[in-house]
């Protein structure tokens, strides 16, 4: 059980390199909030798993697409799992946690998803583009991603790699979620400029659209955030489902939000430690 004052080890790469975001600021800021209620310390997501027994759960946050230390991190999970470890968010997450899997199989079961297949011998089903996106099914950050015209595409398509129709939206939306509660929503206006973002105030169709992939993942704990674009007919179509260690934007909130997502979140982690 973990003690009066819990113990986390908050995993976060503060020097990683992400464009337009600036991850140690957003993770020296809700640890400098979350101190109020836990004790504290920070770590590489290389010494995780060296660290860990010392605390009563880890928090994974703004550690980096974990491509860049696949082995280092399959280790840590192999190792937490075995022992019981409090991982937060939980270890047993569908979506960009185990890969980008989850976009071939929302599809095939009908969920609002941007056209994806794997295999070349799917591309027909794919609806006709000038162009089309490839990424690697492990990949995170746009590593890896290319956008290719669609003569290119028997070459490219293979197991290891998605691909896409490129999609003209209006703009991309991002959900926020604390376990099963939305917190809020930004928006980017410009394509072009994906982590410039403003508030975005959904309506109830937005938020059954959010909540149907929240349902999906069927994770009773941690913070989740859901990407979609506006198509060219007006609806939404899911881009990407975090709920691994998902960037929050912070700085794009008002004060009033912000401390309610810090307040949600430390609930979270004390009903996470105790049940």
């Amino acid at each position: 059980m973990p003690s009066a004052r819990p113990r986390l080890l908050y995993v976060t790469d503060l020097a990683y390199p992400a464009r337009g975001r600036r991850y140690g600021d957003e993770d020296v800021l809700l640890t400098s909030r979350l101190r109020a209620d836990f004790d504290l310390a920070l770590c590489h997501p290389l010494d995780a798993a060296a660290l860990m027994d010392a605390f009563d759960a880890v928090v994974v946050r703004n550690s980096g697409p974990v491509l860049g230390y696949q082995d280092a991190y399959e280790a840590f999970r192999e190792r937490a799992l075995r022992d019981g470890v409090r991982v937060y968010n939980p270890l047993t997450g569908r979506a960009d946690m185990a890969g980008k899997q989850y976009l071939l199989d929302l599809g095939a079961a009908g969920y609002p998803v941007i056209p994806t297949v794997d295999r070349a011998e799917d591309l027909h089903l794919l609806p006709a583009a000038d162009r089309y996106v490839v990424k690697p099914k492990l990949g995170a950050d746009s590593r890896g991603l290319e956008i290719v015209t669609p003569d290119r595409l028997p070459a490219l398509a293979d197991d290891d790699v998605l691909v896409q129709p490129f999609v003209d939206f209006a703009y991309e939306v991002s959900f926020y979620f604390v376990d099963q509660d939305f917190q809020y929503a930004l928006s980017a206006p410009d394509p072009g400029r994906r982590w410039q973002l403003q508030p975005y105030e959904p309506t109830p169709a937005d938020l059954d659209f959010a909540r149907r992939f929240i349902d999906w993942n069927t994770l009773a704990y941690g913070i989740q955030r859901v990407d979609a674009c506006r198509a060219p007919g007006g609806e939404l179509l899911l881009v990407e489902l975090e709920d691994l260690n998902p960037y929050l934007s912070l700085d794009a909130l008002d004060a009033g939000t912000r401390d309610a997502f810090v307040a949600a979140t430390t609930r979270s982690l004390r009903r996470f430690l105790t049940g």
